[in-house]
């Protein structure tokens, strides 16, 4: 099987558009750390410190997004390099690669998104506490 310059291309939008969406959660998480911090300083509650748990759980997986997709990129330029100057094998295995770590990258999306499920648990958990 040999590759065209335009099959590993294929994946750049995608990217773009992944990172433009782990970037909008992981702000989206700072400003929550920075809030928690404040109430965390103020109250010292199981709940909050249930949410910090939460919140560096998902960090940690958002990183892992972000490290696993820009290696993604990073794969496929290299092997867009490959198929430019005709080196066989180098260019599918790359492009091989970069789809495996894309796959990873969107696992630990669906991973975060199932933790960002349980933060909002946590708080319905708290709700229904105060109601008894």
């Amino acid at each position: 099987m040999s590759l065209e310059i335009t099959t590993p291309a294929l994946l750049f939008p995608a990217v773009s558009l992944l990172f433009l969406a782990y970037t909008n959660r992981f702000l989206h998480l700072a400003a929550l750390v920075r809030n928690l911090h404040g109430d965390w300083l103020e109250v010292r509650d199981d709940t909050l410190r249930a949410q910090i748990d939460n919140l560096r759980r998902r960090l940690v997986l958002i990183r892992w997004m972000q490290l696993l997709g820009a290696l993604s990129l990073l794969l496929c330029v290299i092997s867009m390099v490959a198929v430019m100057f005709h080196i066989a094998m180098v260019d599918l295995i790359c492009f091989i690669a970069a789809l495996i770590l894309m796959g990873a990258s969107l696992i630990c999306l669906f991973l975060e998104i199932w933790a960002s499920g349980g933060a909002l648990q946590i708080l319905l958990n708290r709700a229904e506490k105060s109601c008894e």
